[in-house]
This record gives C-alpha cells, sequence and structure tokens, in this order.
C-alpha cells in the first residue's frame, strides 16, 4: 500500500522511501560537522547577547542633566566635544570616525559609538560633560554573532561576508531542522508503511 500524504507524494515505496532517510541522514550529518564551529559561535553568542544587560556585556546608560532637548547642545558641539574626549581621555590613537550617534532623550544622554574600535562615550546632552567611557563588549560579540566581524578582519568594503556568512548559516539552520524533522518523522511512517503491506 502507497503512502499518499503530502511528505510521501514523491516516493513510491518503502525502499524508496529509506534511500531518502538516508541520504538525508547524510546530509544532516555533513552540515552539522562542518558548521560545528559556526554554530556553536552563534549560539554562545546569541545567548550573551539575549542577556548583556543581566550580566554586565552592556555598559549602564548614565542620566544627565536634562531630557528636555531645547537645553541640549547641538548634535555637530557635543561631537566635537566626544571627539577631544576621545583623543585626550581614551589611551590609542584611535579612530573618531562615527559609527552611530544614540540619543536617549529620557536619560539627556547622548552616546558616541565608533566605528574602528569597540569604545563608546556618553556625554550629558545639555551640558557635553563626559560621563562615561565604555568598553562596548556588546558590539563586539553582536559582530561575532552576524559575521560583520569577518568583514572587518578581511577589510573589505560594506558586508559582503556578512551578507553571505548570514545565508549560509540561514539556509544551513533551515536544512538541520527539516531534515531533523524528517529523521525523526520518516522512520514512524516508514514502519508504519512496512505495518501495513
Amino acid at each position: 500500500m502507497k503512502q499518499t500524504g503530502p511528505f510521501f507524494i514523491f516516493m513510491q515505496d518503502t525502499k524508496q522511501q529509506a534511500r531518502w532517510i538516508r541520504r538525508l541522514r547524510w546530509l544532516h550529518r555533513k552540515i552539522a560537522i562542518f558548521l560545528f564551529a559556526f554554530f556553536l559561535v552563534i549560539s554562545v553568542t546569541g545567548l550573551l547577547l539575549g542577556i548583556k544587560k543581566q550580566t554586565g556585556l552592556l555598559a549602564p546608560t548614565q542620566k544627565g542633566i536634562s531630557s528636555d532637548l531645547g537645553n541640549w547642545l547641538p548634535i555637530d558641539s557635543l561631537q566635537k566635544k566626544a571627539n577631544r574626549f576621545l583623543r585626550d581621555s581614551v589611551p590609542g590613537n584611535l579612530s573618531a570616525s562615527i559609527d552611530r550617534i544614540d540619543i536617549r532623550p529620557d536619560k539627556g544622554v547622548v552616546k558616541f559609538i565608533y566605528k574602528d574600535h569597540f569604545n563608546g562615550l556618553q556625554l550629558d546632552g545639555a551640558t557635553g560633560e563626559l560621563l562615561s567611557i565604555e568598553k562596548r563588549k556588546s558590539d563586539f560579540i553582536e559582530k561575532l554573532h552576524d559575521g560583520s566581524m569577518l568583514d572587518k578582519i578581511f577589510g573589505t568594503g560594506g558586508d559582503p561576508v556578512k551578507v553571505s556568512y548570514t545565508v549560509i548559516m540561514g539556509l544551513s539552520l533551515l536544512l538541520l531542522v527539516l531534515s531533523g524533522f524528517w529523521l525523526w518523522y520518516g522512520p514512524k511512517k516508514l514502519r508504519e508503511s512496512r505495518k501495513n503491506h
């Protein structure tokens, strides 16, 4: 008796079903072995990012004197102050190239995050006073997690390695999930099929 369900529509008999299961087991094993280290990095870094506030990987946001944006210095003035603080207060001759500026009106704080290193500065939005110099550990972990660290290491323009890494890992994980499901479901259906013969 042939199976007619959606998963078995392409299979003609139990021998063919068994062949499919063997092929999927081989594929599942090869993907898991070949990409083991990458999956390990993704899982560990994903876990750390999920609990970054609770573990101190994310530096606490300081508090400025005013949450009223009307009392704040202009952004270009704050950036000039941040660049001076970076040059004078952070060891090493670090690039002042800005990746992003994180404005927190409710806290009265502006965070300056840089492209070429993992130091960040928190300034009071109203006075421009330096509130905190932080090591942005969570940014480092995030770059490991999404593969953008590889673009940094290889010095590629844009995100070609990150995009390739994300597509490969995403598709591989999808294949592992689908083949893993089939390796659980397929043998059950195969046993039922053999019983019905």
